[in-house]
């Protein structure tokens, strides 16, 4: 310690917490990193150019781009979808209109787990929590009007998600637009639906199988797409905390790296086109470093530990989300600002995309006028506040720097920890990613109950309310309209060939070739997702986990 820090104990602070003491014995991150009172160039790293650098360079803790978003704003890319193509098409024409500048495709439950809208296993969910998408025709109803050559789209697909790039594929061939001309992504992240989220279908070997088809097929054919978006945001939502975040999304990533590795490709050819999603939480400070390490930390894993020798393959770049699981039902205007917090600090985390969720989300799928809100948030970001003018603002700052090195330090434990059992995998398997979020999620818990966290308008500051919002409801309808579709489909396809093209990605299955290929032959002979996803339980399997008590 410094002499004039200890000058400055004793003389200034000694007195002043004497006639004012803090508000508690001791302040802390949701991930336990002590919070000091006071920082100062003594907490910082002294190796500035080995720990941040410049941007746009190794290890690329200060962004990504040389000028970040001096050059380009990051994507504002709304997540939305529900009930029919027909109605989240226009909705999407609305958050085009109203200036957003990428898509996101919200699915309903079936599709997320490869159900046709018509399956008794869809009864009372087609169209709820995201668009019905059984076929072709479906996807192409969703994109009507959408040139697919002008737009960005990432789809929040995991199981399927081979199945719903190849209708994406089709549909775009439909409108005279070749797959290399296509950008977006798709999730297709499934270790987290193992570990956090639950919307899994086959076992994790065929399930990376398909993953590392997709890789090689995008590598080829769609060279602008994103093949992965290597997801915390559910770790997240699942109760972890912002270093258990970083740790268990970039160890999955290790894993995804390596599958491809022993599927035969070189790291160099698919490392560009991995992406990563991260939440943006409400702890704001921790939240910009966690951005900042998460880069750092992936940059360092695949140059030291790959070999990776491309700068496209070194950068972590990462679409963020507020957090879903931070929004109220009680005073849900107060979400406006919870989410004004997190996207800055995904801006200042330096976020090449970014959804902000609605003040309504809690209650409801968000209404038109919520979901204007949401996006505007976005947009006086960007245009009014001025810290999209200069790169990393908040770089150098005594506390972030600190922050950013504690919270790479923890996660770096954490991944020794995994590949020490094995690797994602087997600590998935074992159960202890899920019980390490368990912990933290009923920490938190325990501490919104006990007062400790403070949850405005839940536990303090609550208030007697009668709302007045309007809700968006979904249609019952919506349900035997697809069933009619899907029942005229078949009516009208060639069924001989679409089941000979079933037999042929039977076979196709059990053996190793790409099935890329013919999942987008399948689809533009209106084979349904159910009917392929059919074929696959039969030959692949479906996943039962072991249930954890």
């Amino acid at each position: 310690m410094s002499d004039e820090r200890r000058q400055w104990e004793e003389t200034i602070l000694g007195p002043a917490l004497k006639r004012f003491p803090e508000r508690r014995p001791d302040f802390q991150t949701s991930s336990g990193i002590p919070l000091e009172r006071l920082y100062t160039p003594e907490d910082v790293p002294q190796d500035y150019e080995a720990t941040s650098g410049y941007p746009g360079q190794y290890p690329y803790t200060r962004g990504v781009q040389p000028t970040m978003y001096r050059g380009r704003l990051w994507t504002m890319r709304q997540y939305a979808g529900y009930a029919s193509a027909e109605e989240s098409n226009a909705r999407y024409r609305y958050l085009l209109d109203a200036g957003q500048t990428g898509l996101s495709v919200a699915f309903d439950l079936p599709t997320q787990i490869g159900y046709d809208a018509d399956d008794p296993m869809a009864l009372g969910e087609v169209g709820k929590v995201g668009v019905s998408i059984s076929s072709l025709r479906d996807m192409a109803r969703l994109f009507e009007g959408i040139p697919l050559d002008k737009v960005s789209t990432s789809m929040t697909i995991n199981a399927p998600a081979a199945i719903l790039l190849a209708l994406y594929i089709a549909v775009a061939k439909q409108q005279g637009v070749g797959s290399d001309k296509l950008r977006g992504t798709v999730q297709n992240d499934i270790l987290k639906e193992y570990l956090a989220r639950g919307t899994y279908i086959f076992p994790p070997g065929p399930s990376m199988r398909l993953i590392t088809d997709l890789f090689a097929f995008c590598k080829q054919s769609v060279p602008k797409w994103n093949t992965i978006s290597i997801s915390g945001y559910h770790i997240r939502e699942a109760g972890s905390t912002a270093v258990q975040e970083v740790a268990f999304t970039l160890a999955d990533g290790i894993a995804y790296v390596e599958a491809a590795i022993a599927a035969g490709l070189e790291v160099d050819e698919f490392a560009p086109q991995l992406s990563f999603f991260f939440n943006a939480h409400n702890q704001f400070l921790e939240e910009v470093a966690k951005f900042r390490a998460a880069r750092r930390l992936w940059a360092e894993i695949m140059r030291e530990r790959f070999g990776a020798q491309q700068a496209e393959s070194l950068r972590l770049k990462f679409h963020a989300q507020t957090g879903g699981s931070t929004l109220t039902a009680q005073q849900p205007q107060n979400n406006i600002v919870r989410v004004t917090i997190q996207a800055l600090a995904a801006v200042l985390g330096g976020a090449q995309s970014l959804h902000t969720n609605s003040m309504d989300e809690a209650l409801a799928l968000p209404t038109e006028e919520a979901v204007q809100v949401a996006l505007r948030t976005q947009q006086i970001i960007a245009y009014e506040s001025g810290v999209a003018d200069t790169i990393d603002p908040l770089g150098g700052s005594y506390a972030v720097e600190a922050l950013t090195e504690s919270i790479y330090q923890k996660a770096r434990e954490y991944i020794a920890r995994i590949d020490s059992m094995g690797g994602s995998l087997a600590a998935i398997e074992n159960g202890f990613m899920t019980r390490e979020i368990q912990d933290a999620a009923y920490a938190y818990q325990q501490a919104v109950e006990s007062h400790d966290q403070v949850v405005v308008g839940v536990n303090q500051f609550a208030v007697e309310e009668t709302r007045h919002m309007n809700i968006l409801r979904v249609d019952p309808a919506i349900e035997q309209q697809q069933r009619a579709r899907l029942a005229q489909l078949r009516a009208e396809r060639d069924g001989a060939k679409v089941t000979e093209l079933l037999g042929r990605l039977d076979t196709a299955a059990r053996g190793t070739e790409n099935l890329l290929p013919l999942f987008i032959e399948c689809v533009e002979h209106d084979a349904t997702l159910g009917e392929i996803c059919g074929v696959l339980r039969k030959v692949f399997g479906e996943y039962r986990p072991d249930v954890m008590i």
